[in-house]
C-alpha cells in the first residue's frame, strides 16, 4: 500500500481513482477551492487528515478514516461508499453521509444537517450527534448504541432500526418508521412516533407531549413516561408503564396498562372505533 504523508491537495480530483492508499496528517484545503479529491477510489485510509473541500469521498469502496476532521465547509463528505469505518472522527458539513451501505461510525463529533439520508447498514458507537434536521431518513438496517443525538424530525420512513443505551432529545421522531427496537434509552420530544408500524420501546423513558398516535403494532415493555398527555391516540397497542401517564386519548386497540393514568379521554364520536382496554393497576 502506497503511503503519503504530511501533504496538501487543494486541486479538483486531486487523487481520482486511487487504488490501495494511505494518507497521514495530509491537508485538503487551499485556495484552488477543489472538490471530489478521492472519488471512485478503493482501500483508502486516513489518518489524523484535515478535510476542508467538497465531497472528498464519494463512491469509496473500502475505507478506513481515523481521528480525522472534517470542516463545514467540507460538504457532502461521504456520499455511495461501501465498507466504511470511521473511527475518533469529528464531521461539520451538511449532508455528511447518504446512500451508503455498510458504514460505522466510533467515538465520532457528527454536527451535520440532513446527516445519514437513505443509508443502509449504518452503525453508530459511542458517538455524539447533532443533525438539526430529519436525520437518518429513509435509511435501513440502522444499529444506535451509547449515542446522544440532539435535531428534529429524525428517523422518519426508517426501517429495521436498533437502538441501545441511548439519549435522543428530538421531535416528531419516528414518524412512519417500520420495525423499530429500542432498549434502556431516553425518548425526548413531542408527537414521537406517530404513523410507525412495529415500534417496540423496551425499559425507556418517554418525555413529551402527543406521544404515539396512529401507530400500528406499538409495544411499551416496562417503561416510563414524563409529561405525556393524549398519548396513543388511534394506535393499536400493548403498553405497561411504569409511574403515570398524564392522559389517554382515544386508544383504537389494544391494552395499556399503568401505575396511574391521569384521564381517559373517549370522545363522543371517534373517527375510528376505540375499543382498546386503560387499567391502573
Amino acid at each position: 500500500m502506497e503511503i503519503i504523508e504530511n501533504q496538501r491537495f487543494g486541486e479538483e480530483r486531486a487523487l481520482y481513482h486511487r487504488r490501495g492508499l494511505t494518507l497521514r496528517s495530509c491537508r485538503f484545503e487551499g485556495a484552488e477551492d477543489g472538490e471530489s479529491a478521492l472519488k471512485e477510489c478503493a482501500d483508502i485510509v486516513a489518518d489524523h487528515c484535515y478535510f476542508d473541500l467538497r465531497y472528498p469521498l464519494w463512491h469509496v469502496d473500502g475505507l478506513r478514516v481515523e481521528r480525522c476532521t472534517m470542516t463545514e465547509n467540507c460538504r457532502a463528505a461521504l456520499w455511495y461508499d461501501r465498507n466504511v469505518l470511521l473511527r475518533g472522527c469529528t464531521l461539520n458539513g451538511i449532508k455528511a453521509v447518504r446512500e451508503c451501505r455498510d458504514v460505522s461510525l466510533e467515538e465520532c463529533a457528527v454536527r451535520s444537517p440532513e446527516f445519514g439520508w437513505r443509508c443502509e447498514g449504518l452503525r453508530l458507537t459511542r458517538c455524539a450527534v447533532q443533525a438539526e434536521e430529519y436525520a437518518f431518513f429513509e435509511t435501513r438496517a440502522l444499529h444506535v448504541d451509547d449515542v446522544t443525538f440532539n435535531g428534529k424530525y429524525s428517523f422518519q420512513y426508517t426501517q429495521d432500526v436498533h437502538i441501545a443505551r441511548s439519549e435522543l432529545h428530538t421531535k416528531d421522531a419516528f414518524w412512519h418508521a417500520k420495525d423499530i427496537t429500542v432498549t434502556d434509552s431516553v425518548l425526548d420530544g413531542e408527537y414521537l412516533g406517530w404513523y410507525s408500524e412495529g415500534l417496540t420501546l423496551i425499559r425507556c423513558h418517554i418525555r413529551g407531549t402527543q406521544p404515539l398516535c396512529y401507530c400500528r403494532g406499538l409495544r411499551l415493555v416496562d417503561c416510563t413516561m414524563e409529561g405525556c398527555d393524549l398519548a396513543f391516540e388511534y394506535s393499536d397497542v400493548e403498553a405497561t408503564v411504569r409511574g403515570g401517564i398524564l392522559s389517554v386519548k382515544n386508544p383504537r386497540s389494544g391494552r395499556i396498562v399503568a401505575d396511574h393514568i391521569g384521564e381517559v379521554i373517549r370522545t363522543e364520536d371517534p373517527v375510528y372505533p376505540v375499543e382498546a382496554q386503560v387499567i391502573a393497576r
